[in-house]
C-alpha cells in the first residue's frame, strides 16, 4: 500500500514489538509495497506487516504457515506468547517476519523460466499435512459490498466518497451486465467443484509474492492460507507444461473448471474490493488513484 494506515503510529508499533517480541527501540521505515497490507522494515532485520483482517482467521492462517516447515516458506516469527499475531488499535493486527535478502517480482503471469520452480514449490506445499489450516471457502469475498454498490446504482444514488467515486460508479454502471454474467458463471463453476478434494493452499502465489534469493525462490505473504482445491494456486501458472509437471509430481490432474473458478473469483474479488474502497471516503492520489486504475483493468 502506498498510504500509511491512519491509526497506526510509530509509537504503537514500537510498543507492540517490545511487548510482543521483545524487540526494543527499532528504527522503522515504511515500505510502500504490496497490496492489502501495510509494511515496515525494522532495524534492517525484520519485516512488519499490519493488516485490518479479522484476528482469529488471520492468526489461524499464519499458524498454518509456521507449521509447514518447508524451506521456501518465509513464515512469521512467533511472539513470546506463541502467537504469530498481535492486535494493535482496532481493526489492525501486527505480524513480524524475518527480513529476507531477495527481490520480488510483479503481479501478473509467471515468467516461463520461473514456472518449473513455482510448480515444484506448490506441489510440495499441496502435499503438506492439513493441520489446522482454515477450511475451504467458495463464497466470494466482498459479494455483499458489491451487491450494495450495484443496488445503489439501481436506486440512482450518487457516490460521494471522494474524487474518484463518480468515475468508479460510472464504471460499475457501464459494466453492470458483465458483472452479472461473471457472478452467474462463478456460481455455476462453484457448484461443479463444490465436492473437490482440498489441500493446503497459499492463495496468492503470483510473482509479487515470490522472492528471488541467493538460496533460491521463497514464498511470502501467508495471510490467505486455507484448504482449497489445488487449482486455487495453479491458475497463476496454468500453461500445459506447468500443469503436466504438477500432475506428475502429485498425481492430481488439474481441472479446467476449477482453474476457471479461481481465476474468476480473483477478478470479482478485486472488483468488489476496489469498488468498495472508492465508495468510502478517500483523498486524491495514492491508493485511491491506484484502486480506480485497477478497477478499470479488472472490468476490461
Amino acid at each position: 500500500m502506498q498510504d500509511e494506515p491512519a491509526g497506526v503510529t510509530t509509537a504503537s508499533l514500537t510498543a507492540a514489538l517490545a511487548g510482543g517480541w521483545g524487540i526494543r527501540a527499532p528504527t522503522l521505515r515504511y515500505l510502500p509495497v504490496g497490496a492489502g497490507g501495510y509494511h515496515w522494515e525494522a532495524d534492517g532485520r525484520w519485516f512488519l506487516t499490519v493488516t485490518d483482517a479479522a484476528f482469529a482467521p488471520l492468526e489461524r492462517a499464519l499458524r498454518t504457515a509456521l507449521s509447514l516447515h518447508l524451506p521456501f516458506v518465509v513464515a512469521p516469527i512467533p511472539a513470546r506468547n506463541g502467537s504469530p499475531l498481535r492486535p494493535l488499535a482496532r481493526p489492525f493486527n501486527l505480524a513480524v517476519f524475518p527480513l529476507v535478502d531477495g527481490v520480488a517480482g510483479e503481479f501478473g503471469p509467471h515468467p516461463p523460466a520461473d514456472r518449473p520452480a513455482v510448480i515444484d514449490m506448490l506441489a510440495a506445499l499441496h502435499r503438506a499435512p492439513a493441520g489446522a489450516a482454515p477450511p475451504p471457502e467458495l463464497r466470494l469475498a466482498g459479494r455483499a459490498s458489491l451487491a450494495a454498490g450495484r443496488a445503489s446504482l439501481a436506486a440512482g444514488r450518487a457516490w460521494a466518497g471522494g474524487p474518484y467515486a463518480a468515475a468508479a460508479r460510472r464504471l460499475l454502471r457501464e459494466h453492470a451486465s458483465l458483472i452479472a454474467s461473471r457472478l452467474a458463471e462463478l456460481d455455476r463453476l462453484g457448484r461443479i467443484i463444490a465436492d473437490a478434494p482440498t489441500v493446503v493452499t497459499h492463495g496468492e502465489p503470483h510473482p509479487g509474492n515470490i522472492l528471488r534469493t541467493p538460496d533460491g525462490p521463497r514464498l511470502i505473504d501467508w495471510d490467505t492460507v486455507r484448504l482449497a482445491p489445488p487449482e486455487r494456486d495453479l491458475w497463476f501458472a496454468d500453461d500445459s507444461a506447468s500443469l503436466a509437471r504438477y500432475a506428475a509430481a502429485t498425481g492430481h490432474t488439474p481441472r479446467p473448471e476449477a482453474l476457471a473458478f479461481y481465476r474468476l473469483m480473483w477478478n470479482l474479488a478485486d472488483i468488489a474490493a476496489y469498488a468498495a474502497a472508492l465508495r468510502r471516503p478517500h483523498a486524491e492520489g495514492g491508493d485511491a488513484e491506484a484502486a480506480l486504475r485497477y478497477l478499470r483493468a479488472n472490468l476490461a
